[in-house]
């Protein structure tokens, strides 16, 4: 049951960049938050010490600020809690709960391979549990450096309901024991992440449903400790179009990747908004709006399929719905660092709703400011119907008239008879080399005329 006192959390491990999968967990865990007027906390699970990176923190909370999702409260950092995860496992120890096990990783992938081959499901075999201390001290000795695990009953039900997939239970005798502790005396994930999320004070947990079998793991632990659990939900997973894991070849990138590439966050929350979250909601909204349209009654259970052509189009709607300084500071890298401010204002102004990422305004620098752009066949075809005495009335009719577009026009149909798309497709293509774009009436202006009639009659001059 959600209630408006609730607490959501991002807990991402600093292993890598992020990529959509999660993003999308922790834009819905905002949107969860937000729309129940409660907070939305970020962690860190960094307690791993050999893969975990300053610099994906860094880049996480990057990822995080520029997809418009802050935070409540000081980060917390696994890495910093030692002590507190040393003394609930204690706690665990005097309750006699966790044992040490000093099996290798070699004689668990044995011990495994032998289980699936006569038919059962692989689980730790509980080698160590019973150990004796003899025993113990002579596996210390052979310099082997323990696990912790933890007992799991032998018998018994775990149940509870998942916001997404509704009533699951589990028994008690499939799970085996498993590790809480690792060999380096750091914290495993089962363990940590669910008593990190009971002493923050989590209520509502979103994440991927690979995380659905570790439930039943961290409310074994919660009932150990008695903490008080969160409720969790268990997102689809994100695939590719075709239902296969995503990947780098189905067009995924990492936020990194799409943010350098120019993709607006505007774009890319409403692209996450709709994939596992049905929604009647179809035009492009501000992360506020969706946040008052998120509801989990509407997290569905089958795959969400990412469409990067689906995403292009969310950020056409973004870019169209920019303002012009903010398209001005959306494609300044790409312009002439010699450009004044106020011409790169007015290209901005032009192009911006006919480009969907800052590096397609290359082709219209090189169109405005460069030299003429070079004709496909489909162009070549086009310029030779219109004929050289249609260019040389053109440029006569910009040499008089300038770039009052309206006088142009009318001087060049009245010289040639020819009107409508007649007057307009070879003129577009003459001064652009592409058969669509910005209006002929601004781009003429910031082409200028000077450069227009120059290519004009180079061109009429080529034809004839």
């Amino acid at each position: 049951m959600i209630h408006p006192s609730i607490t959501t959390r991002f807990a991402p491990s600093p292993t890598g960049e992020l990529h959509l999968g999660n993003a999308r967990t922790a834009l819905f865990n905002w949107l969860l938050a937000e729309h129940n007027g409660g907070r939305f906390l970020l962690r860190i699970e960094d307690s791993d010490a050999e893969r975990s990176k300053p610099k994906f923190t860094k880049q996480i909370m990057e990822d995080l600020q520029w997809l418009g999702l802050s935070w409540d409260g000081e980060i917390l950092a696994q890495s910093q809690r030692g002590a507190v995860y040393r003394e609930a496992l204690d706690k665990l120890e005097r309750a006699g709960r966790v044992y040490p096990c000093y099996c290798t990783p070699l004689e668990i992938e044995v011990s495994r391979k032998l289980q699936l081959a006569s038919g059962r499901p692989p689980r730790y075999a509980g080698t160590c549990r019973t150990l004796n201390d003899s025993e113990r001290t002579a596996k210390l000795a052979e310099g082997r450096k323990p696990t912790l695990r933890f007992k799991v009953p032998d018998s018994g039900l775990i149940e509870f309901v998942d916001l997404v997939h509704g009533e699951q239970r589990f028994e008690s005798a499939d799970i085996g024991d498993f590790i809480v502790q690792r060999a380096d005396g750091s914290a495993a994930f089962f363990f940590s992440n669910v008593l990190d999320d009971a002493l923050s004070g989590v209520t509502t947990v979103l994440r991927g449903e690979d995380h659905l079998s570790n439930t039943s793991r961290q409310l074994l632990i919660a009932t150990a400790l008695e903490l008080k659990v969160p409720t969790y939900g268990h997102l689809s997973l994100i695939t590719a179009a075709d239902g296969s894991p995503l990947s780098k070849r189905h067009g995924a990138k990492s936020l990194r990747e799409l943010r350098e590439q120019g993709y607006l966050p505007k774009a890319l929350v409403n692209h996450l908004f709709r994939l596992g979250h049905s929604s009647d909601l179809h035009d492009l909204l501000d992360i506020q709006k969706l946040a008052v349209g998120f509801k989990p009654a509407h997290l569905v259970r089958s795959p969400a399929r990412f469409d990067p052509v689906q995403l292009e189009v969310w950020q056409r709607q973004a870019v169209h719905a920019l303002s012009s300084d903010e398209a001005l500071a959306w494609m300044r890298p790409q312009l002439p660092d010699t450009l004044d401010s106020a011409s790169a204002g007015a290209f901005a102004s032009v192009f911006h709703q006919n480009l969907l990422l800052p590096s397609d305004a290359a082709y219209w620098v090189q169109v405005v400011f460069g030299e003429p752009p070079e004709h496909d066949a489909e162009g070549i075809k086009l310029i030779r119907c219109a004929g050289p005495a249609f260019f040389k009335a053109a440029a006569a009719a910009i040499r008089m008239h300038g770039t009052d577009w309206k006088a142009v026009t009318t001087a060049i149909r009245e010289q040639t008879g020819r009107k409508g798309p007649e007057l307009f497709k070879p003129l577009r293509q003459a001064l652009t080399g592409r058969h669509d774009g910005p209006e002929l009436a601004r781009l003429l202006k910031i082409i200028t005329a000077a450069r227009a009639i120059a290519r004009l009659e180079r061109l009429s001059s080529a034809i004839a």
